[in-house]
């Protein structure tokens, strides 16, 4: 037995040693290379209510339909999230609240988001209306991608000017899920 245990405590060591590899890999807060975050931005006039027009399929939002985001301005500088869909599988409204902190010059669209604890992701508003009435974000990489809407639809020719800018910047628009929006949110 005492010579099994140094072997044990090494793996677990590697393993724990792995798992925070792991989740620094995942929780990075730089935008993928290639995507610049929009310059100037005005937080003020991003805050409120977004639908989620269309997103790359991720765990966290699978099935889930009629999604919406709120941004709001903090005291301390930071950003309410509050994310609401309605998750088809369970037949009920569901919610995630999480923080939003600038990675840098508050005039530029590069923020981390975290909805656990001290683990944070990029969230980078990679395209945005000059009337901030649609937005193209991107995270970490360029397999998180939402594109937000102040209205539940899209014009189609917006549609289409998003899907091109979203193309070049790499991302698999072929992949986009469209996140249906038909019922009303209990909840605003």
């Amino acid at each position: 037995m005492a010579l099994l245990f140094p072997w044990v405590r090494r793996s677990v060591l590697l393993l724990a040693a792995s798992f925070v590899v792991a989740l620094v890999g995942c929780s990075s807060t730089t935008p993928p290379p290639g995507v610049t975050p929009v310059t100037p931005f005005d937080l003020a006039r991003y805050e409120g209510r977004w639908y989620e027009v269309a997103r790359l399929d991720h765990s966290f939002e699978r099935g889930m339909t009629d999604v919406s985001a709120t941004y709001q301005r903090q005291a301390d500088g930071s950003v309410r999230v509050l994310n609401r869909g309605f998750d088809t599988g369970k037949g009920d409204w569901r919610q995630a609240e999480g923080k939003a902190k600038f990675t840098g010059d508050t005039n530029t669209a590069s923020l981390k988001v975290s909805f656990f604890g001290p683990f944070y992701g990029g969230y980078h508003v990679a395209a945005l209306d000059a009337d901030y009435q649609w937005a193209l974000v991107v995270g970490p990489d360029r397999s998180y991608c939402w594109i937000l809407s102040r209205t539940k639809q899209l014009q189609p020719a917006v549609r289409e000017q998003l899907l091109a800018r979203a193309q070049a910047m790499g991302i698999d628009t072929q992949a986009l899920i469209w996140v249906a929006q038909e019922r009303t949110d209990p909840q605003p």
